[in-house]
């Protein structure tokens, strides 16, 4: 018996949209992540992109738990001697939260050129609206996801 491997052409592509108000950070960010690497499907291959496109709407509206917003720390580095900059998960969240949401599920997506390629399918927008309707993409309601009070 030989192992199944896709090929490109069999590989068939969905959008999916996902509203984030109310969502946690890293419970969104990990189903996200498992839709991009197309581990929901039955053709998973690791070493070949088989995800899906997926739209993040509402990205303002996410929430960290336990006090993360303000503990959490996000650093960069400018590529000159001494220029790593630090922010909080807050700052970052009221001034850029696209950012911050592409970020965390960057750090989920394997780092290499094919976790490249996936991060190309992800689309993440502040405010409710999104510029995708002709794809016609599918609501993903992540209730897990909802952040515990």
């Amino acid at each position: 018996m030989r192992t199944y491997s896709p090929r490109a052409d069999e590989i068939e592509r969905g959008w999916y949209v996902v509203d984030a108000e109310g969502l946690t950070l890293g419970r969104m960010a990990t189903e996200v992540a498992r839709i991009l690497r197309g581990k929901h499907k039955a053709m998973y291959t690791p070493h070949l992109d088989t995800g899906d496109h997926v739209i993040i709407v509402n990205a303002d509206k996410v929430v960290l738990t336990a006090g993360k917003a303000e503990d959490k720390q996000v650093y960069h580095h400018t590529g000159y001697p001494g220029g790593i900059r630090s922010t909080t998960y807050a700052t970052l969240l009221q001034e850029k939260p696209e950012q911050a949401v592409r970020r965390t599920i960057r750090g989920m997506l394997p780092k290499n050129r094919l976790g490249r390629q996936m991060l190309k399918k992800l689309k993440v927008y502040a405010g409710p609206t999104h510029p995708h309707a002709a794809q016609q993409p599918q609501t993903l309601d992540l209730a897990d996801a909802r952040a515990r009070s």
